[in-house]
């Protein structure tokens, strides 16, 4: 039995979507910033980056990024949303901005959105006050498909709210990160600038005609007029989209300006994309930073961040992010494209130093809660709620065509009410070596690392059992091969010194020394007890009847109630053929009492179950249950076993109507949370075996509808709206997980699809006989009645033994 290996809230793989250095963009700066932050933050995260391209040859990028997409190709979305989905990634951290991505107002982001099967935290770094259509329509979309929507602003925030109609609880403020860097006087750093005793005016950044900085220029003669000793330093490359449009006209044009000016000795242009500690030094010797840009329409401004949390008496116009961190006189605004009124700023803060440190101290202490480690561990939190949220309310999962058509369209079969789909044996084969069944596989290659288990082996036995009872006898000569192999890995795995089976050998045909547990003992038995009761031949029934025997003494040591449960059924199963065995009886008996006794004693109204837990197999124990009162006339046991089984089926279904069996991610335990996922097949499995003993019980057809609607979910009728039966393989998927299915197709998996598929059959064959019967007792009764003076009448046709159910091995 697989049990999780992690809670339900624990993060493995964070992956950041968007550009990345050393890719030229503050997004591309903000993204590595970031995940560095969370990677130090949490240092067992593995942490990887989508990186958006905006040409073609992409950029020489550092091992964290694992995937690429050219902005402008479309089909680059839906090949990284399989990506990421094949990958297990936990969040997705988004960063948004229209022009980063392509289609109209970056829409093209919402192909890879939508087909994620993970939650999306986005990172908005534009809010428009008047968005255009296509980007009211984007935004609107972000909120609906992603987790959480970040913003950086309470401005952004209700923009939002306001002109968005976004709900509150989508959004999240957490500012932008800044470096921690010390609170240091700034002569400290002049001398490496060749600018020891002169004061430093400082702005940093891409440059782009929006900056402004024409202005700052324009006021430098009368800064320096006052000021003769300033110096004005313009940090940072050309911004690369205006080097493809205009090249280096803009940064040209300044330059003349300030000759023009006569302040060209005062304003030095450093024509780099600078590291970051070479930033913090040029950070560390302004005296004052100056933001010109032009227009309000900006919600965030790393240069800003940056600088405020660097300690910097700051003077800016008044864009929104300004205006909001600079409040509180943390700084000064000036008009847009005021030249005189960003000169008397400056002027004023060199003249009064003791206001300049003022606000640098005001300003470095607003910002200690803007630093990275603190930022970081802010988005870890949102992080783990918004994956706690999408596993307990998951999305359906987007693809190319409607999966239930794709699972139900097998071979010309179409699953419905009354129809049952294809059995295809083809993955079990597959698994299949001449030792036994292989546990596990990578995707849809077995995987001879892990070995083969009692269990799987025990499973694929009852499995092929069933599968030969709907075909004519002995038309399938694969299906005996199988029950042999299987069979001789029981006999094989049976200890006599200890009495129990072994549980794991290794693809080198090695016993594991540990321990076995009882739950795999209990389904060796029921398997055993299956093939005495199904095997049409003396020799591999025989064989059966001898290791069940052997192994039943064990049976009422057991002290686990799955163990118990699995056995019961097995006993069961064993006397449908050989009803007289005393040892056996005794042994339901006493298994079967113990089982109802824990029962009774651990129930309650509110909690009608024998453990404290809802965990794997729940179904098993109403179903040994159900078979216990049927045989042994026990009433209270059936009355009981339908009891907690309708409990049970409530506690399965989802809101939408759908089974939802409890998830291996932190079970269910009482008075607490239930566990969404991972879903696993063997909880549907148990389900349908248990419903349809219901309905053979009490003959009521909600039982058996309820057994259809539990083989819906192998189609595609759950959480996620996905398929786990592939029906190109016969395998089935491992689990239903928040993201999806698991690629992988395990022995425990596919079995349990196959049990419960050829279980349907089974009860559809008994049905079909049972009606046969009733039509031909009716007919001789009325032949009876009418006697001699009767018309003569044709006998009816004999009902076939076996009708056969469409199967396939190839």
């Amino acid at each position: 039995m697989q049990t999780p290996d992690r809670s339900s809230d624990d993060l493995t793989n964070i992956t950041f979507v968007g550009s990345y250095l050393p890719r030229r963009c503050g997004i591309a700066t903000f993204s590595a910033d970031l995940a560095d932050a969370v990677a130090e933050a949490d240092p067992g995260l593995e942490i990887r980056s989508v990186a958006m391209n905006d040409r073609p040859e992409g950029y020489r990028y550092p091992p964290r990024v694992w995937f690429e997409i050219n902005r402008n190709r479309l089909g680059e979305y839906r090949l990284a949303a399989e990506f990421l989905n094949m990958s297990h990634v936990d969040v997705v951290s988004l960063q948004h901005e229209f022009g980063l991505f392509g289609g109209d107002a970056g829409s093209h982001v919402l192909e890879m959105i939508r087909r994620l099967r993970m939650p999306v935290v986005a990172t908005l770094h534009t809010v428009l006050q008047k968005p255009n259509d296509d980007q009211l329509e984007v935004t609107r979309s972000l909120a609906e498909e992603c987790g959480r929507l970040v913003v950086m602003a309470e401005r952004a925030y209700e923009f939002l709210t306001d002109i968005y109609n976004i709900p509150k609880e989508k959004l999240t403020l957490i500012h932008h990160g800044i470096p921690d860097v010390p609170f240091v006087d700034p002569n400290y750093y002049k001398d490496q600038f060749g600018v020891e005793g002169r004061k430093v005016i400082l702005t940093f950044g891409l440059l782009s005609p929006g900056k402004g900085i024409e202005h700052m220029i324009a006021a430098m003669p009368r800064i320096t007029k006052a000021h003769p000793d300033a110096m004005y330093f313009v940090l940072g490359a050309t911004h690369p989209g205006v080097i493809e449009h205009s090249g280096e006209d803009y940064r040209l044009s300044l330059q003349r300006q300030a000759r023009e000016l006569g302040v060209a000795d005062n304003v030095r242009f450093i024509n780099k994309f600078v590291e970051h500690q070479e930033l913090v030094e040029y950070l560390g010797a302004a005296d004052i930073y100056v933001t010109p840009y032009l227009n309000e329409a900006q919600i965030t401004s790393g240069t800003l961040s940056y600088a405020v949390g660097a300690g910097k008496a700051v003077v800016s116009t008044p864009y929104w992010h300004a205006q909001e961190l600079l409040a509180e006189d943390r700084g000064r605004l000036t008009p847009f494209g005021d030249d005189d009124a960003l000169a008397d700023a400056v002027i004023d803060l060199f003249t009064n130093e003791v206001e300049r440190h003022a606000m640098r101290k005001r300003a470095y202490q607003f910002t200690r809660q803007m630093r990275w480690e603190q930022v970081a561990q802010q988005y870890l939190a949102v992080f783990h709620q918004v994956r706690q949220e999408f596993m307990a309310n998951p999305k359906p999962v987007i693809t190319d065509g409607s999966n239930l058509a794709l699972a139900s369209t097998s071979s010309s079969v179409i699953y419905g009410s009354s129809e049952l789909t294809e059995v295809k044996l083809d993955h079990l084969l597959t698994l299949t070596d001449d030792v036994g069944i292989l546990n596990a596989a990578s995707a849809t290659i077995p995987t001879r690392d892990a070995g083969y288990t009692i269990d799987d082996n025990a499973m694929a036995l009852f499995a092929v059992l069933l599968a030969h009872d709907h075909t004519d006898f002995g038309a399938n000569i694969e299906i005996e091969r199988l029950i042999a192999r299987y069979l001789a890995f029981l006999d094989h795995a049976f200890d006599d010194s200890t009495g129990r089976f072994r549980a794991h050998m290794q693809y080198d045909r090695r016993w594991s020394t540990a321990e076995t547990p009882e739950d795999a003992h209990g389904r060796a038995v029921w398997a055993l007890g299956e093939a005495v009761a199904r095997c049409h031949r003396r020799g591999p029934m025989s064989l059966a009847a001898k290791l069940f025997q052997k192994a039943l003494p064990a049976c009422e040591k057991f002290e686990h109630p799955h163990a118990r449960a699995f056995a019961l059924i097995g006993i069961h199963a064993y006397l449908r053929r050989f009803s007289g065995d005393s040892s056996a009886r005794r042994v339901r008996e006493h298994t079967a009492q113990s089982l109802y006794d824990q029962f009774r004693g651990n129930c309650k109204d509110d909690w009608p179950w024998m453990i404290d837990t809802l965990t794997y197999s729940n179904a098993r124990f109403p179903h040994a249950l159900l078979l216990s009162g049927r045989w042994m006339f026990r009433n209270e046991m059936i009355e009981l076993a339908l009891h907690s089984l309708e409990w049970l089926h409530h506690m399965q279904t989802s809101p939408g109507g759908c089974f939802a069996p409890i998830g291996t991610e932190g079970w269910f335990p009482r008075g607490g949370n239930r566990a969404r996922f991972d879903q696993r097949p063997a909880e549907a499995a148990a389900t349908i075996d248990a419903c349809l003993e219901a309905f053979r019980v009490t003959r009521d057809r909600k039982w058996l509808d309820r057994a259809h609607r539990c083989y819906d979910w192998f189609l595609g009728d759950n959480d996620l709206h996905v398929p786990l039966y592939d029906p190109t393989t016969g395998g089935c998927h491992d689990a239903l997980q928040p993201h999806g299915v698991s690629e992988n197709q395990s022995a425990e998996a596919t079995c349990a699809h196959l049990l419960s598929l050829l279980s349907l059959h089974d009860l559809a064959m008994d049905e079909k006989q049972a009606r046969a019967a009733e039509r031909e007792k009716k007919l001789l009764a009325d032949i009876s009645a009418g006697g001699s003076a009767a018309k003569p009448r044709t006998p009816p046709p004999t009902p076939p033994a076996k009708p056969s159910a469409p199967i396939s091995t190839t």
